[in-house]
């Protein structure tokens, strides 16, 4: 008996384990619903109920190619034991998962376990991140290569005797509530729909839509959480999309430039795993250690509620974190901008608030979050040192107000030429600190002093070292063998997004 071992890779189409295992035998097909990977700081209802959906349409897919999916609860190593018991587990397939630190050591688990047991445990690459990688260099060829192979077809398995198990809900695994009335909808069937939608009609307008709020709602591919939990593949996404610039007219640049913008951002998807691939302790500590003792590890509790929660007192940054909590997604541009107040107006160390979009997105994906969330706290030692202004990007991202105006209703009776700045509206004191609070710090005035506190550390002269280190191991090569670290710079303009793929 083959057991193939569904993780981050809930479909059939595309799936190397599965192909590959359904040529050496009889299969079962098995998801493990962990109750401790769910009591992790990072794990949400919302993911479980992405996850429940996807698993349900899957259960049908292998259902329909001879063999349902069988669920269990437990651990892992506990669940296989229990199959080789049964005299069912002649070998484990799965793909690679790079995730949390949970996951990295419970696979360590099953490891130890396959080994003592007998049971080869074949591991399969899921998408462009390779184990033990040696060098960046020539990375992006390898990308494109991997890429362009074909995809797995989805085989026949044979029938075998198995009680397929219920697929528990978010309650049952003591997840708590989670109103998140616009989350996206699970399955691949979703997933397709979405490719097939943004490939053909809605864009055209990615690359110049994607920053907005309210236009990247449509204009992003919104495609993140499909990828994140395997519904459809990188392969799969990257063919469509080149097949799609292929069929285009040289003569339609909208199109042909927004998709070649889409194009790179799926590189970047798999450049940021290929970082916890390689330094797992992104997850847990500064990737340039001299920013060790640069914040206090112990969150101001009345500063990160309030940011959570959407109670800042600055209008544009409360919308996109109250939109980010019922939808359970944020374009790039503002789901940087939330990280980086967090970081540097309110000085929290990165961890703490990182959890909480963690939680937040539907679409996380740990390789590229805690990348991103060190990127945006200016803590790599590599990347330029961003720090937003929440009223200018509301300016300029959402200038009419509608953004928040949708999201922000205790508003109502602030005129549209105040909302980004309420507090100098004539009739201010009527609104502020009753129906919306006042703002709990200056923005001009406490991002000087955070852009003065990380230059204190930039310009000590230990740190172009590190930082250069950082640099061979982790920096894209941009045509490059070999890249050194950058002269340090001052900017607040963002280069790398956060959701390469939404």
């Amino acid at each position: 008996m083959q057991v193939v071992w569904f993780k981050r890779d809930l479909r059939v189409v595309d799936h190397a384990a599965l192909a590959c295992a359904a040529r050496a035998g009889p299969v079962l097909p098995l998801y493990v619903v962990e109750p401790d990977l769910w009591q992790q700081p990072d794990a949400s209802p919302r993911h479980w109920g992405f996850i429940a959906q996807t698993l349900a349409e899957l259960r049908e897919e292998l259902g329909r190619l001879g063999q349902p999916l069988v669920v269990r609860q437990g651990a892992v190593v506990d669940i296989l034991e229990g199959l080789t018991r049964q005299g069912a587990l002649s070998a484990l397939w799965s793909h690679e998962e790079t995730g949390n630190g949970w996951t990295f050591r419970r696979d360590q688990q099953v490891a130890a376990w396959c080994r003592d047991n007998g049971v080869p445990w074949h591991e399969l690459q899921n998408h462009g991140v390779w184990r033990r990688l040696q060098s960046r260099d020539g990375w992006a060829t390898r990308w494109d290569r991997l890429m362009a192979q074909p995809c797995a077809s989805a085989p026949h398995l044979a029938p075998v005797e198995s009680v397929p198990g219920p697929i528990p809900s978010a309650r049952d695994l003591g997840l708590g509530s989670d109103h998140c009335p616009g989350r996206q909808t699970g399955g691949r069937r979703a997933g397709q729909e979405r490719l097939e939608s943004f490939l053909q009609q809605r864009g055209e307008q990615y690359q110049r839509a994607m920053s907005s709020p309210v236009e990247g709602v449509s204009a992003c591919s919104r495609l993140s959480p499909y990828l994140a939990w395997g519904a459809v593949s990188m392969r799969e996404v990257a063919q469509a999309n080149e097949a799609r610039l292929r069929a285009l007219p040289p003569a339609n640049k909208t199109w042909r430039k927004s998709l070649r913008s889409f194009s790179g951002r799926l590189h970047w998807h798999c450049h940021f795993i290929q970082k916890l691939e390689d330094e797992p302790r992104v997850e847990f500590e500064n990737l340039h250690r001299l920013y060790d003792d640069l914040r206090p590890r112990t969150p101001d509790v009345a500063r990160l509620e309030a940011w959570e929660k959407g109670e800042t007192g600055y209008p544009f940054l409360d919308a996109c974190m109250r939109s980010l909590q019922a939808t359970g997604w944020l374009n790039f541009r503002m789901r940087a901008m939330l990280m980086a107040v967090a970081s540097y107006h309110l000085w929290l160390d990165w961890r703490a608030p990182g959890l909480h979009l963690a939680r937040m997105f539907t679409d996380y994906e740990p390789g590229i979050h805690w990348s991103q969330v060190q990127m945006q706290s200016g803590t790599t030692g590599i990347n330029t040192v961003r720090i937003y202004n929440p009223v200018k990007q509301g300016f300029d991202q959402d200038p009419t107000g509608t953004f928040i105006r949708t999201w922000l209703p205790e508003l109502a009776q602030i005129p549209d030429q105040y909302l980004h700045e309420p507090w100098a509206a004539d009739n201010a004191a009527e609104v502020i600190g009753h129906d919306y609070p006042e703002r709990i710090f200056d923005h001009m005035a406490a991002a000087k002093a955070a852009r003065e506190k990380i230059w204190e550390v930039r310009r000590r002269p230990e740190f172009r070292a590190q930082a250069e280190a950082i640099v061979i191991k982790h920096a894209s090569r941009k045509n490059r063998s070999r890249r050194k670290a950058p002269a340090p710079k001052r900017s607040d303009q963002l280069s790398l997004p956060f959701g390469e793929t939404s």
